[in-house]
């Protein structure tokens, strides 16, 4: 059994089918009082030879604006979904609320950028799911969640979730 659980990351590629992993934050949540969920997004990084084609085609304050916005947009798109979960999911007598969730979008590295927003809000654990890769593409390619559960001081909840 965990130790009281106050801090909850959820992580999340925005992918269909990834609400098996939320419903997995969301019942940990439930089952400790005064828990809340931070729900994060991780945009990875543009490569040095993408940055470089498009710094071609435009100005540095035209790519950071472009990437400003993205982010809002994205942040938006989050919150909906956050929305439309609590909406269709929960009842009105359960603890979890709109309050009790807050959303953050980063870009980086995702396995570096999940253990990095854990050490700074102090996550107790961390949750996320995993899809089912060919075996070649999971020894070639890797995947968050594994990165994530080797590098990690934290427990790690990972939920299996639909193949990709």
């Amino acid at each position: 059994m965990l130790p009281d659980v106050k801090k909850i990351l959820y992580v999340s590629d925005l992918e269909s089918g990834s609400r098996p992993a939320f419903r997995a934050a969301v019942s940990l949540c439930g089952h400790y009082s005064d828990s809340r969920i931070t729900y994060l997004h991780v945009i990875e990084s543009l490569s040095g030879t993408t940055r470089s084609v498009l710094s071609n085609m435009m100005e540095k304050e035209e790519m950071d604006e472009l990437l400003k916005k993205g982010v809002e947009q994205l942040s938006e798109k989050i919150q909906e979904r956050i929305e439309r979960f609590c909406a269709d999911e929960l009842e009105e007598h359960e603890v979890l609320s709109l309050k009790n969730i807050n959303a953050r979008v980063e870009e980086g590295t995702p396995w570096r950028t999940i253990l990095k927003v854990a050490d700074e809000i102090n996550a107790d654990v961390i949750v996320m799911g995993t899809r089912k890769h060919s075996s070649i593409g999971q020894m070639l390619l890797g995947s968050t969640a594994t990165k994530t559960l080797g590098h990690s001081k934290r427990p790690v909840l990972v939920v299996p979730l639909g193949t990709k």
